[in-house]
């Protein structure tokens, strides 16, 4: 593995952050020496995170139980406390690790900086900073056909962590949704929600959906013999229907709970959402790649 690769982008604005699985891009807004200060800061915690991680990681791929675990890192500490407040549900502080890399991150870049706003995308599970009536845009994944969605989140909400997960994803998924993002109080609760969300978005023995053991696919997986999905055939209207609305059950949820602040759920071109007054459609908008947008006229050059 290579060590940490760090560079500006070409646009000086965004910082590019790579070390093996994990890939970010951040960027501070304010006045530009707080900018600078934030961005070396962020470089600096980014060098070490995935070698702490490594070293617990055996442990971070076991599931949670009623007590909380001890972790030496930081980060790991993130991940086992977003994935134990879903216990008795099955599920291991993996499920957390993008988010909680981006919360980590984002920490390290805005401490003792005076920014206006930041953000730490991983891979698309993004933390957000916003100072005193500062707002910043997202696009997110939308009904099949390109980002065509859009989140805008303002300083005076709950929410400082979006994330997205679904079979399509980077991550394994049990259940059958193209995408579901959520809206929550930072990265590492909603990574974990949007896991456990999407995972019920299913139809549970369905013979267009093909199954296969996750540790088949890869045999470090936490997930084991858990059948994860690799492939959805044709749905018809009512299998869509019947899918999505079992996932907005779980998540209305854990709105309900105070887990989550909203979810967007996708399928087969039909969505669902809970709680998310933040989403403004333009379905004419067509992206070939996921964003995170500062202004929305950055659009045209996504």
């Amino acid at each position: 593995m290579n060590g940490p690769q760090i560079a500006w982008l070409p646009d000086r604005r965004r910082l590019h952050m790579n070390h093996g699985p994990i890939d970010l891009i951040v960027e501070a807004f304010g006045p530009e020496g707080e900018r600078r200060h934030a961005c070396r800061q962020a470089a600096a915690r980014f060098r070490t995170i995935l070698d702490e991680l490594v070293s617990e990681l055996s442990e971070l791929r076991r599931p949670v139980h009623a007590a909380a675990r001890s972790f030496s890192g930081s980060t790991a500490q993130r991940m086992e406390r977003a994935a134990l407040r879903h216990f008795p549900a099955f599920v291991t502080p993996m499920a957390a690790v993008a988010g909680a890399v981006a919360d980590e991150v984002l920490a390290a870049m805005v401490e003792g900086r005076s920014l206006e706003k930041a953000y730490v995308n991983d891979g698309g599970d993004i933390a957000l900073f916003l100072g005193c009536g500062q707002a910043m845009n997202a696009a997110i994944a939308g009904t099949g056909h390109g980002f065509a969605d859009r989140i805008t989140i303002h300083a005076e909400d709950a929410v400082r962590g979006i994330a997205t997960s679904g079979w399509r994803g980077r991550s394994h998924s049990l259940g059958i949704a193209d995408a579901v993002t959520v809206l929550a109080a930072d990265g590492a609760c909603a990574d974990v929600a949007a896991t456990l969300i999407a995972n019920a978005v299913d139809l549970p023995g369905h013979p267009a959906v093909g199954r296969v053991p996750a540790n088949r696919i890869d045999p470090d997986s936490d997930l084991g013999e858990l059948l994860v999905t690799e492939n959805v055939g044709p749905l018809s209207p009512q299998d869509i229907e019947t899918a999505l609305d079992a996932g907005l059950v779980v998540a209305e949820d854990f709105r309900r709970r105070g887990l989550i602040e909203g979810a967007a759920l996708f399928l087969g071109g039909e969505s669902r959402t809970c709680g998310a007054g933040h989403l403004v459609i333009m379905p004419d908008v067509r992206i070939g790649q996921p964003a995170f947008l500062e202004n929305l006229e950055d659009i045209a050059h996504a």
